[in-house]
Formats: C-alpha cells, structure tokens, sequence
C-alpha cells in the first residue's frame, strides 16, 4: 500500500478523489492549505483509492496518512 502523508500542518480544504476510485500516478487527490498557500497532493503511484483518513476542512500536522493507494499492477 502506499500511504500519502501530509508535507506540512494545515487545513485539507478540497478532496478530489473518492474510495474505489482509480487514480493515476501524480493525479491530484487533495489540497491543503497551509501558511496561506494552496499545496496540491499528488499521488505517488497509480491504483485505487483504499481509504481516505481526512474530511474537508479538517486541520492536520505534518507527517500525518491522508490517503492509502492500493498500486496497480
């Protein structure tokens, strides 16, 4: 499983994916916004959407799972 973890504290304020959703490797899967900048998620692999750990305007720190990525094969 690869795990997206959260670069720095902030706020998730948009989740573009959805569990079971099929995604691609660099797809943007959520924002966060810290120190009033937007900083886009990408994935780190492509495969499928197994869990999403945060909701939308919730605060994170940093180093935090966000998303887990089932890989394709």
């Amino acid at each position: 499983m690869a795990e997206v973890k959260s670069p720095i504290g902030g706020k998730i304020i948009k989740i573009n994916v959805a569990v079971g959703n099929t995604v691609k490797e660099n797809q943007s899967l959520l924002v966060l916004e810290a120190m009033k900048m937007e900083i886009d998620l990408p994935s780190p692999v492509s495969g499928i959407v197994k869990e999403i750990k945060v909701s939308e305007g919730q605060p994170v720190d940093t180093d935090i799972v966000l998303v887990v990525i089932e890989p394709s094969i």
